[in-house]
């Protein structure tokens, strides 16, 4: 089952005017969908990969981690929220005091039930069409991470990690993580 489909907007405004009613919600391609709470294993993982990146990224002074929820603008009908984002430090001008004003760096979406048919497919080229130069698909399930480089306006598909591997960051030089510290024991 994807996110649920709420109805059709047209704008970035029509989102802010929504009730605060505690949901999750993202327009993609001027239709708003509403994505349940993510499960606490979903959220552990996020907090891993959120730790390594922001400890690396502040060590290495390369930018800032965010994690959901954040609005990202990539248009007046495309907001999303992905799990974790990276900005690169000469790029800090496009975290407004609200959102973020353009395509990240890098994105990092875990897949549940709810959300994997999206992350996989609209979300994917949506990111691919703003210009976000990696981005990464962590599957708890299978253990694995698949990440995506942008190579000449097209993701292609670095690597599939998975137990006992490790993941080399293209955006965060010299970053590489084991697969195994992302995914905490259930």
């Amino acid at each position: 089952m994807s996110s649920e489909t709420l109805s059709k907007l047209s704008t970035y405004d029509d989102y802010r005017n929504l009730p605060d009613d505690s949901n999750q919600y993202q327009i993609l391609g001027g239709e708003l969908h509403m994505t349940p709470a993510p499960s606490p294993y979903h959220q552990e993982i996020s907090l891993n990969i959120a730790s390594i990146l922001r400890n690396y990224a502040l060590q290495h002074k390369m930018g800032k981690v965010l994690c959901a929820p954040v609005d990202v603008i990539l248009s007046m009908t495309d907001v999303v929220q992905p799990d974790i984002v990276f900005v690169a430090g000469e790029r800090l001008n496009i975290i407004t005091e609200k959102n973020i004003v353009e395509a990240p760096d890098l994105i990092v979406e875990i897949l549940s039930e709810h959300t994997e048919s999206i992350d996989r497919n609209k979300k994917k080229k949506l990111y691919e069409r703003f210009g976000v130069r990696e981005y990464w698909l962590v599957d708890p399930a299978n253990r694995q991470i698949d990440q995506f480089v942008l190579q000449e306006r097209a993701f292609a598909l670095k690597s599939s990690a998975g137990t006992d591997q490790t993941l080399s960051s293209a955006i965060l030089d010299g970053c590489t993580i084991p697969v195994d510290d992302i995914f905490p024991s259930k």
